[in-house]
Order: C-alpha cells, then sequence, then structure tokens
C-alpha cells in the first residue's frame, strides 16, 4: 500500500519519542478494519477502491484518540498525510494530474461521464459509494461532467465504528485533490456535514 510511508513519516515527525508503538498500534487497528473494506479491492465501482486508503486514515484516528489527542490535533495529522501523499513527485506527475482538468470541454468528456454513470450509478456494495453523474451545462457550469454523492462509503465506515465526528475531516482533501488537476472544487454540503448528498461542482482555474 503506497500510503503507508506517509503515515509513518508523519508520526515521526509528530511523535518521535513513541513513533514506533503508534504505527504498531495503527497497525493493529487497521488489521481490524480490513473486513469492512475487503470488498473495495476488487468493487466494480472504482470509487469504492479510495475506502482502503480511508480505512487507514480511520486505525489513525483511533490511535490518536486512545491517546487522548484532540480533534484539532488528529485533522492536522490526517491533513498533513494527505497533502504529503497528493502532492505530485516532478513535473511529469504534475502534469499527469492536470490532465482531467485539461480533458473537460473537450469529447473525452463525455466518454468519462458515460464510464462513470455506468461503473456508479449502483452499488456495488452496501457499505461503498453511491454516484450520479451529471453532464449538461447548466448542472455542470458548462464543463460537461459534475456528480453527486448519493451514499458516501467513508461516512458509512466513520459511522460503523462510532467515529462519524472526523468523517469531514476528509471531505476537506476533496478541494486539495481538485487543485492539483487544475479545478476549482465548488460544493454547499457534504453527507459527513449533515447534507443530504455531496456535491462536486467545478471550475477551471485561471
Amino acid at each position: 500500500m503506497s500510503f503507508l510511508p506517509y503515515f509513518h513519516t508523519q508520526f515521526r515527525l509528530s511523535y518521535p519519542a513513541n513513533a514506533n508503538a503508534l504505527i504498531a498500534q495503527t497497525e493493529s487497528n487497521f488489521q481490524r478494519l480490513i473486513p469492512d473494506v475487503n470488498f473495495a479491492k476488487k468493487s466494480s465501482n472504482p470509487i469504492d477502491r479510495r475506502l482502503i486508503f480511508c480505512a487507514y486514515f480511520l486505525a489513525t484516528i483511533q490511535t490518536l484518540e486512545a491517546h487522548d489527542a484532540a480533534y484539532r490535533e488528529i485533522r492536522a495529522f490526517c491533513l498533513s498525510v494527505t497533502e504529503a501523499y497528493v502532492q505530485p513527485r516532478g513535473p511529469v506527475q504534475r502534469f499527469l494530474r492536470r490532465l482531467p482538468g485539461l480533458f473537460l470541454r473537450t469529447p473525452l468528456t463525455k466518454l468519462l461521464a458515460t464510464v462513470m454513470r455506468k461503473k456508479t450509478q449502483h452499488l456495488a456494495h452496501p457499505d461503498g459509494f453511491l454516484v450520479q453523474v451529471l453532464t449538461t451545462p447548466e448542472q455542470t457550469n458548462n464543463l460537461g461532467y459534475a456528480f453527486n454523492i448519493l451514499e458516501c462509503g467513508i461516512v458509512k465506515l466513520f459511522q460503523k465504528h462510532h467515529a462519524a465526528q472526523y468523517a469531514p475531516i476528509l471531505c476537506e482533501v476533496d478541494h486539495l485533490t481538485s487543485s492539483l488537476a487544475g479545478l476549482e472544487l465548488i460544493r454547499q454540503g457534504t453527507i459527513a456535514n449533515g447534507a443530504p448528498i455531496c456535491d462536486f461542482r467545478f471550475k477551471l482555474k485561471l
């Protein structure tokens, strides 16, 4: 799992005195969570696959909470890991990250929307994501692609393990990943914050 070094590095930066013990505890927590997200590895819905990564966040949160870390401290830790993980490493990766934004308003947008609608419009697993893909100009700021998350697998996972209050931390990541793709994310709300859907609308960054 490519994300593990980023968590381990942040543990060593934030808690140098007992990093190894915290990492071991997080690994133990993660193993207990694996049965809940194993379906994501082979899910026909590509969005479900992010649940493995999110389960490790939950395992980390459980570890930090057990050591009396405050919400602000847990949030800062999680966002630091995410920012390090998603930042492009080199000019080639930076260019590849911007491709989604470059392809909007082209014929490839329609192809992308068709593929994503087919793969995400039905639940592949009860604990996964349900997504509504949008394509009309008025729904997409004239970009031809936007979507709503109708059921969020992250919220389901966090609720199951009595950690729903931490799910909004992962919502913050969407703005960063959109920015790296050359897009500005515009949204009214998220399920984790009590909205009925997570709306993803974009505009091209100038």
